[in-house]
């Protein structure tokens, strides 16, 4: 949709006086990317009462600070340039929760199954130049495998090692195990050497939810780009819990395994509403920052002085 509005700006004539003229500007709306909607009037750090928790693009990193970036080359006061400071720390420090704790991942770093994993040259496809090849796609399958194996371990080293005898024997099939039923890989982008990844799970159902005779459990895996800060691939994985010793498939989960489950079932729910609401509340800074800036009625672009030229 195209819209018009007129800007007043102002210069410094020849002989040093001001000169203000006002110019038409022609606007061309097209759907926000962002998670706020374009002219939302919030002139203050609260959100709107009637705004909900939700995801956010996957790009919302890089529009937040453009956003911020077309603030400040419009002109702003001292108070508002510091307040636009604070926010950009904010989202350099807390990206990842940002991005994959508002989806329901839980970030901290004992539940990270990677963490600023090195992609090495050698994962990339042979078969294309370095300047146009991409990470080659089976290798996100052994991101997530290791991945899969590292959330066991957590749960033995970290989060229930009064466990840590039956977690590690799915790692190592003494004992209980998990075999993979099925996998699924969307690439979001063709990401490339080099880089770091960092990868999060979650699961897909509430273990609550499962019947009784159920084994096997549903994992949504996401693996991020810390160069672009932003998903890479995202995979989905059925895993059957397997009794290596009776050589059988077992008829439910683990208790021990459940009850874990559980657990972090409600501390996905948690975390999802959670960082959606540090993102309602960043929005809503970032877009009173817009309306006492360029995106007001009498907005007036700081063009700089040529006094002492």
């Amino acid at each position: 949709m195209v819209a018009g509005r007129i800007v007043q700006r102002k210069f410094l004539g020849p002989a040093g006086q001001s000169v203000a003229f006002l110019q038409p500007v022609i606007q061309i709306q097209c759907r926000s990317l962002s998670t706020f909607p374009a002219r939302q009037d919030a002139r203050s750090s609260t959100t709107s009462p009637s705004a909900k928790p939700h995801p956010i693009d996957p790009r919302w990193l890089t529009l937040t600070k453009r956003r911020l970036g077309r603030c400040m080359m419009f002109g702003l006061k001292p108070h508002q340039i510091d307040e636009a400071g604070k926010i950009l720390q904010e989202i350099a420090r807390d990206w990842r929760g940002l991005i994959a704790g508002s989806e329901g991942f839980l970030t901290e770093e004992k539940r990270t199954a990677l963490s600023r994993h090195n992609v090495v040259w050698g994962e990339m496809d042979t078969m294309l130049t370095v300047l146009k090849g991409h990470v080659n796609n089976v290798t996100y399958v052994r991101y997530a495998e290791s991945a899969r194996v590292n959330f066991m371990r957590n749960f033995a080293l970290h989060i229930d090692p009064e466990h840590h005898k039956e977690w590690m024997g799915s790692v190592n099939n003494t004992g209980i195990g998990l075999i993979i039923r099925s996998i699924k890989v969307d690439y979001k982008f063709p990401m490339k050497w080099p880089d770091k990844i960092t990868v999060y799970q979650k699961l897909v159902r509430d273990p609550s939810s499962l019947p009784p005779d159920h084994a096997a459990f549903e994992l949504h895996v996401m693996i991020l780009s810390e160069a672009k800060q932003r998903p890479a691939a995202r995979v989905h994985e059925e895993n059957v819990t397997y009794d290596y010793k009776a050589n059988r498939k077992t008829s439910s989960l683990p208790p021990f395994m459940m009850e874990q489950f559980k657990q972090m079932w409600a501390l996905q729910e948690e975390a999802k509403r959670t960082w959606q609401q540090r993102i309602l509340d960043i929005e809503g800074r970032v877009r009173a920052l817009e309306l006492d800036s360029w995106d007001k009625a009498d907005a007036v672009e700081d063009m700089g002085s040529a006094a002492g030229r």
